[in-house]
């Protein structure tokens, strides 16, 4: 916390004579310094004429500004206390400006207050009478009136701080300069060499726009359930064929094709297109390819299913000759891939049916060779006669048993009747026991009647199931021959190429703000990343 200095009143109320003498001091001080010298004969020349014009001038200056006496008499005191030697008040106010002090600040004012101290009195000063009127003094010519060459702490603090604030100013004024001498070597110079290229270099080139698309043709009477039928007549049924004709429209063997037919290579080795763009007289088909996807550009839209094609060429006739050989190629490419599609189709379905064919025959030989084998055509006919005689002969041996028990109860049976019912059911036994060998003979072995009947059954089963298989291969490749016989996939121009009338490249004004952003962008981050490294470096 800084206090403010106290001090004392100083000369509050002015006497009668002094009030007169303010009056007058604008004048009087310098009349007295100007009388002064005339009083002491023998000196040297006075300091009015021994002083520069310069220093007479500024006297006369400051004459006029007509100021009062306390002024002055500040001005004397400010002076003193600073330790010049003015010759007048007027002097004192001259010395004080040239040494960057202003004798009318109040801080000088109060700097001359000095408190009272208990200093011992000295016995060499003459008494100051009380209530004596204080007026200017003047200063003998004998003394020395050299201004001091000593700066006060004010004037070098302030002379420190100029120099640091030019110091500063240097240092930006430099970092400045070095900024702009970087961005015009790394980002102005390229923009201009890269807008003078633009506008002044460039060949004119025309681009010629097309577009196309590859749809299905309907088929009708064919099996267009499921989720084909529902992709069926869409682009997502032919997003695929139409992303190999871009493909194929982009690759090496449509450049090849191309130039042989229209000639590309020599086209862009003509010597009116800049170097830039231009091809070497004998250009590498690698050579030529880079030029080629710089200057055909195709582009496939999935929601709309659309192909869109655009052709670079100096010349806009030849552009439009490039762009309908390029969609006549795509044609056939389509046109291709329908034929390759369909002859997969065909094939496979020709070759099912000639399969299920095949099987079948080999399941009916089967099915007849078990007939031969067992003699019969159906087994299982021959068991149930087998089974139906024996279940008639149990019935009648039954009958005969009965019969012969009942006449048997008889105390005195009829021997002929008992004889007759004996020898029925003797050979009803025997009847039985033969079918049932037969049965059994039927029923055992690897060629029994069960065991063929059984591989009858599988055998025709298999013929059935054979059957369904040929009528269903028969089915589908009659499907195929009838979609064979028309184009499946179609390619149709909706926008045909037109040769441009006007240049559409380069665009000069676009390509050189673009140049310049990226030049501007790299410096930026070369920037930034030198300026983080180097106060990780420095840190």
């Amino acid at each position: 916390m800084t206090t403010k200095p106290t001090a004392r009143k100083f000369r509050i109320k002015r006497p009668s004579t002094q009030a007169s003498a303010e009056k007058a001091s604008p004048q009087e001080p310098s009349a007295a310094a100007e009388a002064e010298p005339e009083q002491v004969p023998g000196k040297k020349a006075t300091a009015a004429q021994a002083a520069p014009k310069e220093a007479a001038t500024e006297l006369e200056a400051i004459r006029r500004e007509g100021l009062t006496g306390r002024q002055l008499r500040m001005a004397r005191r400010v002076a003193q206390k600073s330790g010049l030697s003015p010759k007048s008040d007027i002097d004192a106010v001259r010395l004080l400006r040239l040494s960057g002090v202003d004798p009318f600040q109040r801080a000088n004012m109060l700097e001359l207050v000095v408190p009272k101290q208990d200093t011992p009195p000295n016995e060499d000063a003459t008494p100051e009478p009380k209530g004596r009127i204080q007026l200017p003094q003047t200063v003998p010519d004998d003394q020395e009136t050299l201004p001091s060459t000593e700066l006060s702490p004010i004037e070098r603090r302030n002379l420190e701080i100029s120099e640091i604030q030019k110091d500063i100013t240097r240092r930006r004024r430099k970092r400045l300069q070095m900024l702009a001498a970087r961005l015009s070597f790394f980002v102005f110079l390229p923009t201009l060499l890269a807008g003078w290229y633009f506008f002044s270099v460039a060949t004119p080139m025309y681009a010629t726009k097309s577009e196309f698309l590859i749809l299905q043709a309907d088929t009708q009477g064919g099996g267009g359930g499921g989720l084909g039928g529902l992709l069926t007549g869409t682009q997502f049924a032919t997003s695929h064929d139409s992303i190999a004709v871009q493909s194929y429209l982009q690759s090496k063997d449509a450049m090849l094709r191309l130039d042989s037919d229209v000639g590309f290579k020599s086209h862009f080795t003509q010597d009116f297109i800049d170097p830039v763009q231009r091809l070497t007289d004998d250009p590498t088909n690698e050579q030529a390819y880079k030029a080629y996807k710089k200057n055909v550009k195709v582009g496939y839209d999935p929601t709309e299913g659309i192909v869109r094609m655009e052709v670079v060429a100096a010349d806009p006739q030849t552009s439009a000759q490039f762009s309908e050989a390029l969609i006549q190629y795509a044609e056939e490419r389509v046109n291709s891939l329908s034929g390759e599609k369909r002859g997969d189709q065909m094939a496979e379905a020709e070759a099912s049916f000639l399969k299920a064919e095949e099987e079948r025959r080999i399941a009916q030989e089967a099915l007849v060779t078990l007939q031969l084998q067992g003699a019969t055509l159906d087994p299982e006919a021959v068991i149930t006669s087998l089974r139906a005689q024996i279940n008639n002969v149990e019935i009648q041996l039954l009958e005969k048993e009965l019969q012969l028990a009942a006449l048997l109860d008889n105390a005195r049976p009829n021997q002929s009747r008992v004889d007759g019912a004996q020898g029925d059911v003797r050979r009803l036994n025997a009847q039985l026991a033969e079918l049932n060998a037969r049965m059994t003979d039927a029923s055992r072995g690897e060629n029994s009647l069960a065991q063929l009947s059984v591989r009858i059954q599988m055998a025709q089963a298999d013929l059935a199931t054979r059957d369904m298989l040929l009528q269903s291969a028969l089915q589908q490749m009659e499907q195929t021959r009838m979609e064979a016989n028309r184009q499946v996939r179609y390619l149709t121009t909706s926008v045909k190429p037109v040769p441009p009338e006007e240049a559409t490249y380069p665009r000069s004004f676009e390509n050189t703000v673009l140049a310049f952003l990226i030049f501007g962008g790299v410096y930026l981050m070369v920037s930034l990343t030198a300026s983080i490294l180097r106060e990780q470096v420095t840190s």
